[in-house]
């Protein structure tokens, strides 16, 4: 375990080489204070250092962090100096209009501009006075390999499914482009502790540029309410797992406590390869989907981006848009037009959506002279081989069409390579009889909406044009299936965006749909846009953050992990290592004990190949029985011929087989069986067979008393599902019988009824308890599921003594986890240093010990 003790450990093997160091305390940081009682974790005092302050926070914050802050820069000429406003076109600016009055929103980000080192001072207070923002300034070059290198050069290229199969396609992973990430990564963290109290405030991170922040920022704060949302698509585990520091990645995430996507496509493709590379499992709690990660439950949202509504309406009622409606209007009368508006990169589809159109007027030559393609560009984001090649395709394709469809007084394809105001792109927007976005892949895209609601258009718009104000509304969309918003978009016409001709003739369907259908179709997406919009979103993914950090304060927090694999462990505040020093004074005073152990990783290590016992661990145990007080067993699940040999040393040891089905009192003591009716056994066997023949790399271990069904080697997803359809199967069909179907970790189990560890506990400390010999001391460890059942026994067994003769009882799992038991050791090694320990204080001499562990 590496606790906080050790950071600085952690800085000498990392720091310099990946910037993973422990921030230095800004001046500029506030009090961190705690205002929910809780149990601090042992040896964080680093990161709860501050608890004891009196809290002065009066109203919620939150802390949104972004790559960019929704703001506007640009440099007087005369004077030098610089000049701010907002970026109204932001989503980030949106969210804060969606807040309660009383919530404070801090922006942390960096700006559009380079700013030079010695007005970076004044220009963070001016922004944070002004704005509410906090920037981050990153150097030009760091910046470039950050934004420019890693972000868009790899990260994007591949969540958008494109490999590097070769130097021409897509960048090769660079190691100085993923240290420049860390580094960018680790100064928004400083920049979040600087301005917020990182345990009181929700912090709110978006997109992929910043997917390491969580890490860095639970490091120091294990408390801290993380939220992210990913504005991307999450590619399939196919295409992620090519990443080389693909587990880095998803552990950062997995440090938050809500991650949203746009679609459940993206959060299924998550969730897939976090089950394929770190094993984890997840599952549906109450309607909401939740991944356990060490303790703590990382919730799952599925929610698409909106667009504010009230904001684009304003938009629509400016005289500037009525002018540029009605030129719009003159220019193209008497002509139906189609809209694309897209970025310039190569996955929006612009020359797949020209070639569309062109076979549109080569297979329909009477729409020549009839349809416009007005396509407006917005500046590329990034620059590369990819971005050079996607403008000279689009330009050269709408230069052919020009020429060869086009002739004086009509221009098939209007091409506006520049930058365009709110306004025009509203105007044209509101002219337009269908949109076309044709993105390959994409993360929203918010195109679709905001056509939707520019057609709707306000009434000063309508008048303006002279319009009845109750005339119909009309409305078509053409739409990849590719792109986020396409589910929620029912009555677009969805196409594929490589299949050429199915797009010529969705344009032509739109174009020439009655003006009635356009109509209903256009009210449902009215209503789905108008109610899902910005607000609702944000809203309701804090409601889900609040929700998902309500129980930060009733669990003990553990730190665990160097650099980028540190995580948290969140247990009960109940939950300790067991002291050596506790236990064996219970163990001296105590006069009559029962101990139970666990085979496979607790007296033998779960990674080992050998699975016989070594001589020191015999020794133990021989040191243990020898003590007429004590009474030991061995309960595991593994056959009774296996244990039997390998113990065979231990004549005093009790032995419990296959999860207690044979029991085994000593070595010259018989072995007695549950009189279970076993005949369910030949019903199991088919069934079984059948999954097995079905599901590569799954096999059947039949033991006397239980069949399990292993699918560990088997492909995590098919797995898993084929687990459950055999569980299903099984209880269909056993279930007039005495068996018992269980899912375990990465097995199905058939067992007969009533045979758990926890009866073995239960059947020994009973029978102590008749001879007259009530246990005073009670100890239980084991490391898996089906140890559970014996903590749950010992548990109960000491409730239910009298209270002159409740025992000392220590139930203690291995490994820190979840567990009904109240104590942990760390692994198998802890697991032998303790027994030492109680070893040496039976009424054996010390030198007998001594030599049995040198034997």
């Amino acid at each position: 375990m590496v606790s906080r003790s050790c950071t600085n450990l952690l800085d000498l093997a990392l720091g310099e080489g990946l910037g993973i160091t422990d921030f230095p305390e800004s001046q500029m940081a506030l009090p961190r204070v705690m205002t929910v009682s809780g149990i601090m974790s042992d040896g964080s005092a680093s990161s709860d250092g501050d608890t004891d302050k009196t809290s002065s926070k009066s109203s919620e914050r939150i802390i949104i962090v972004a790559n960019m802050l929704p703001l506007n820069a640009q440099k007087d000429v005369e004077t030098g100096q610089w000049c701010f406003s907002l970026d109204e076109d932001s989503i980030l600016l949106h969210l804060k209009d969606q807040f309660a009055p009383e919530t404070e929103v801090i922006y942390v980000g960096s700006l559009k501009v380079n700013i030079e080192p010695n007005a970076q001072d004044e220009i963070s207070k001016r922004l944070r006075r002004e704005f509410n923002c906090a920037p981050t300034f990153l150097s030009q070059e760091a910046h470039n390999k950050f934004y420019h290198g890693f972000c868009k050069q790899q990260l994007w290229p591949l969540f958008h499914y494109m490999l590097p199969i070769s130097p021409d396609h897509g960048d090769r992973f660079d190691l100085q482009l993923w240290r420049a990430y860390i580094s960018a990564n680790k100064t928004f963290t400083q920049k979040i502790a600087e301005v917020s109290n990182p345990e009181e405030d929700y912090v709110w991170i978006q997109d992929y540029h910043l997917m390491i922040v969580p890490t860095l920022l639970r490091r120091r704060y294990n408390r801290a309410k993380i939220g992210f949302f990913l504005h991307s698509p999450f590619p399939s585990s196919e295409i992620y797992r090519t990443l080389p520091v693909r587990e880095e990645i998803l552990k950062g995430l997995l440090n938050c406590d809500l991650i949203g996507f746009q679609t459940f496509d993206y959060a299924r493709h998550f969730l897939s390869c976090c089950s394929r590379m770190l094993g984890l499992d997840y599952e549906s709690k109450r309607g909401h989907i939740g991944l356990d990660y060490f303790g703590r439950t990382v919730f799952i949202k599925i929610l698409p981006v909106g667009i504010h509504m009230g904001r684009l309406e304003s938009v629509l009622n400016l005289r500037s848009t009525f002018e540029k409606v009605k030129e719009i209007r003159e220019r193209f009368f008497g002509k139906k037009i189609i809209v694309g508006v897209d970025d310039m990169d190569i996955f929006k589809g612009i020359s797949l959506k020209l070639l569309a159109f062109e076979h549109l007027l080569r297979m329909h030559p009477h729409t020549r002279g009839e349809i416009v393609l007005v396509q407006i560009v917005n500046p590329a984001r990034s620059s590369g081989k990819d971005v050079q090649e996607a403008i000279r395709e689009t330009y050269s394709a709408a230069t052919k069409i020009n020429e060869v469809y086009g002739y004086p007084g009509y221009e098939p394809v209007v091409l506006i390579d520049r930058h365009v105001d709110r306004y025009e792109k509203s105007a044209y927007y509101a002219m337009a009889d269908c949109c076309v976005v044709n993105a390959v892949r994409d993360g929203m895209n918010l195109v679709p909406y905001k056509y939707v609601v520019c057609r709707q258009g306000s009434a000063s718009l309508t008048k303006a044009l002279g319009v009845d104000i109750d005339s119909p509304r009309t409305s078509m969309l053409v739409v990849s299936e590719f792109i986020g918003c396409s589910p929620s978009l029912s009555g677009a016409i969805r196409v594929n965006p490589w299949d050429i001709e199915s797009v010529a003739e969705a344009m032509s369907m739109a174009i020439n749909m009655s003006d009635s259908e356009k109509q209903l179709r256009h009210e449902k997406h009215y209503r789905y846009v108008s109610s899902h919009h910005v607000g609702y979103w944000a809203c309701s993914f804090m409601q889900d953050l609040e929700r998902a950090c309500k129980d930060h304060y009733n669990k003990r927090c553990w730190a665990m992990g160097f650099g980028l694999t540190f995580r948290v462990f969140a247990l009960s505040p109940n939950f300790r290592k067991i002291s050596v020093d506790c236990i064996s004074a219970s163990y001296k005073r105590s006069n009559r004990r029962a101990i139970f152990l666990d085979y496979d990783g607790t007296v033998v290590s779960q990674h080992s190949m050998i699975k016989s016992p070594g001589s020191d661990v015999i020794a133990l145990l021989n040191s243990l029985c020898g003590d007429p007080n004590n009474t030991v067993f061995v309960v595991s699940g593994r056959g009774r011929a296996s244990l039997g040999e390998w113990l065979a040393p231990c004549e005093s040891l009790g032995i419990a087989a296959e999860h207690g089905y044979y029991i085994r009192w000593n070595k010259n003591a018989k072995w007695e069986s549950l009189t279970a009716y076993l005949d369910w056994k030949d019903m199991v066997e088919p069934v079984m067979q059948q999954y097995t023949d079905a599901t590569d790399g799954s096999y059947i271990e039949s033991k006397e008393s239980a069949i399990v069904w292993h699918f560990k080697d088997a492909d995590p997803d098919f797995g898993s599902w084929q687990s459950q359809e055999l569980l299903e199967h099984l209880e269909s069909v056993l279930a007039n019988e005495p068996a018992a179907v269980k899912r375990g970790e990465h097995i199905v189990e058939v067992q007969s009824q009533g045979v758990t560890k926890g009866l073995v506990a239960h059947k020994v400390l009973n029978r102590m308890v008749n001879d007259g010999r009530p246990p005073d001391f009670v100890l239980c460890i084991g490391d898996d599921r089906s140890d559970e059942d014996m903590f749950e026994s010992i548990t109960s067994f000491g409730s239910s003594a009298s209270p002159s003769s409740v025992p000392d009882i220590f139930a203690c799992t291995v490994g820190q986890k979840p567990s009904k038991a109240k104590y942990f050791l760390n692994n198998t090694s802890d697991v032998l240093e303790l027994l030492e320990a109680l070893a040496s204080l039976t009424s054996k001499p010390c030198n007998t010990i001594q030599s049995e562990l040198q034997v």
